[in-house]
């Protein structure tokens, strides 16, 4: 295998990052000796700030960067290129299985034809989801997302009913048509905001209805349910529902059988039902104003969308997708978020979720007047002050950062204590290896020379 990269004009161009900038550099320098076009950094912030600028074709990440150091880098160069292939660089003992933001692993130290190999793949890899993506409207790449997306992967090709769970603005629509896309059934998408109609409304919405069933009926209509026939039928709000029309929706739903309002002939449809709540359905089935046989009946594949807040990583990729959607709305050349306008974006704990990131963005993308939103265009919340903008957020906590340091100071010295200051049986205690204990100290600025007792 050739260890100099494809013959086209322009090879990818790779942001190797790894707290120990010696080693980052040593890797860097190779790879342009072999025809790639490397650069070596030391930081996360760093290398967030060089992924923002977009052009990256690869990322080699060091995994053991502190506080979900890599799994940032990793996020924050596919919201500025989708298509970027990202390897995670980790020692021998732990590489399986490989992050969920990694495209490929390598084993540390590696040699030339894996550490080639483990790139290649990466970007092979990147150049697939890029495309993949451009068809799916579910971002992301967080381990809790990545598990619903294969929860989905398994059940998208079967009739299982599928209840979808999770805080308002957080995707269950997006969810939903994702379930059909990847179903295959030739049948349309057809969505129902179930809270939004009252409950005669409602059922001559999904049953449809006869000319004369009711005033204003002049003729005869097809409801939902017969539209989604071969197709899906997502019901959103579905604890909306009124009790009568939860009887009404448990003979569907066990049979696909209804006849519409004021009619009497029978209609049979094939249609996946997708529902979603952003409620406790067992509270409500336990307050009894939620069937039980109808809970048990759509309970069948549940599956939870996560809150924002919960997958601050995929921020910068929502984000940028965000960004690209406005710019094109607004007839603008925009290119990206300033440092401290993407800092400000993931700081945030996103009270109105992915809806709540997307308004902000196209607020930043209109009101915005240079090539990149500024920390200044984004809604006061967002930047922590308040709607005035006269008081800013006061934190009477210490900084993350700071507060963690403390505690695993105690936790590394408690563990050296134990092993007698023998650094890799500590490093065992600690789940760790010995090459990840030594970065810790040096990032901790622990000398051992201080704290091992005299003998």
């Amino acid at each position: 295998m050739s260890l100099r990269p494809d013959s086209s004009p322009r090879p990818a161009r790779i942001l190797v990052v790894d707290d120990d900038r010696r080693s980052a550099s040593a890797t860097a320098q190779w790879l342009c000796s072999c025809g790639w076009h490397a650069v070596a950094v030391g930081t996360v912030a760093e290398a967030v700030r060089i992924a923002a600028r977009g052009g990256l074709g690869g990322c080699l990440i060091d995994a053991g960067l502190p506080h979900d150091g890599a799994a940032t880098v990793a996020a924050a160069a596919r919201a500025a290129a989708p298509a970027v292939g990202v390897v995670a660089m980790m020692p021998a003992e732990v590489l399986a299985p490989p992050p969920a933001w990694s495209d490929a692993a390598v084993a540390l130290p590696a040699s030339d034809q894996a550490l080639v190999a483990a790139l290649e793949g990466a970007l092979a890899a990147g150049a697939g989801r890029a495309v993949a993506a451009t068809d799916s409207p579910v971002l992301g790449s967080h381990p809790a997302l990545a598990r619903i997306l294969d929860i989905v992967d398994r059940v998208a090709a079967t009739p299982a009913t599928v209840l979808v769970t999770g805080e308002s603005g957080t995707g269950k629509s997006l969810l939903a048509r994702e379930i059909h896309r990847r179903s295959g059934r030739p049948g349309r998408f057809v969505e129902v905001a179930c809270g939004s109609l009252s409950e005669s409304l409602l059922e001559s919405e999904l049953f449809g209805h006869v000319a004369g069933s009711f005033t204003g009926a002049t003729g005869d209509r097809e409801g939902k349910f017969l539209l989604a026939d071969g197709g899906t039928i997502f019901l959103d709000e579905i604890a909306t529902a009124s009790p009568a029309m939860q009887v009404k929706l448990l003979r569907v739903l066990q049979d696909m059988q209804f006849e519409p309002v004021g009619g009497s002939q029978t209609h049979r449809v094939d249609a996946r039902v997708v529902l979603a709540t952003n409620e406790n359905l067992e509270a409500l089935v336990a307050a009894g104003r939620f069937r039980a046989d109808l809970f048990w009946r759509i309970n069948v594949v549940a599956v939870e969308m996560p809150a924002l807040r919960t997958r601050a990583s995929d921020i910068p990729l929502l984000a940028a997708a965000f960004l690209r959607a406005s710019a094109t709305r607004a007839g603008r050349l925009v290119e990206g978020f300033t440092p401290a306008a993407l800092d400000a974006l993931v700081a945030h704990d996103w009270p109105g979720n992915v809806r709540e990131l997307q308004h902000a963005v196209e607020r930043g993308v209109f009101l915005g007047r240079g090539a990149w939103v500024e920390a200044g265009d984004l809604p006061a919340a967002v930047l922590g002050v308040s709607a005035a903008g006269l008081a800013p957020r006061v934190e009477t906590a210490p900084p993350l950062k700071q507060a963690l340091a403390t505690p695993e100071r105690q936790l590394i010295v408690a563990a050296l204590e134990q092993a007698g200051w023998r650094r890799d049986v500590a490093a065992r205690t600690l789940g760790i290896n010995r090459t990840t204990l030594y970065k810790k100290l040096k990032r901790l600025g622990m000398d051992l020379a201080t704290l091992e007792p005299a003998r």
